[in-house]
């Protein structure tokens, strides 16, 4: 019989709503769900990382410490947080490529289809973001529809619009050189 794997937990409460981070052994972060219910997230765990035991345990390597850093501003603390995949090979494909949107930039699930090699596949693309089981720290809330439109988001539409209004206020402007007279 193969061992439980070791989960741990904790809460935050941010701007849009209470989080539960879930992390491993190994300090990988490999859940992040919207706390509006307490079934929700436990579900989740279930679901991708079935049997594990879930240990409540205060910031578990320093994630949630790394969240409100980047809810007070700190645009490059999401990518500090080390993550894993439980997903198909397709799905992580699409999730790893999600972490490469450059922050306070969008693209759509076409263009995310053709990053990946895989430019017919925009609806699987579309059903993989959707099943993001770390949502906020593998951005799929910077993917939006080919008409610039706000697509579906499992925290909803209000809470990805806060998140890609946030970094749009935070992101450094880029460097431009103007024309000389």
């Amino acid at each position: 019989m193969a061992e439980r794997e070791n989960l741990y937990f904790d809460r935050i409460e941010t701007p849009i709503g209470k989080l539960v981070i879930v992390g491993d052994a190994q300090g990988a972060m490999r859940v992040l769900s919207f706390d509006d219910d307490d079934r929700d997230w436990r579900a989740a765990c279930e679901r991708r990382l079935p049997g594990a035991a879930l240990t409540a345990r205060r910031d578990p390597f320093g994630h949630v410490s790394m969240l409100k850093a980047y809810f007070k501003g700190d645009m490059e603390a999401l990518g500090r947080i080390p993550v894993v995949f439980s997903g198909t090979p397709f799905q992580n494909k699409v999730w790893k490529a999600l972490r490469k949107i450059p922050i306070g930039t969008t693209t759509s699930y076409g263009a995310l289809a053709k990053k990946i090699g895989e430019p017919k596949a925009v609806r699987a693309v579309g059903l993989a973001n959707g099943s993001n089981p770390i949502g906020v720290v593998v951005p799929c809330h910077r993917v939006i529809g080919s008409d610039g439109s706000l697509t579906g988001y499992g925290g909803g539409l209000p809470r990805k619009k806060w998140l890609l209004d946030h970094e749009a206020r935070h992101c450094a402007p880029q460097f431009r050189l103007e024309a000389s007279a």
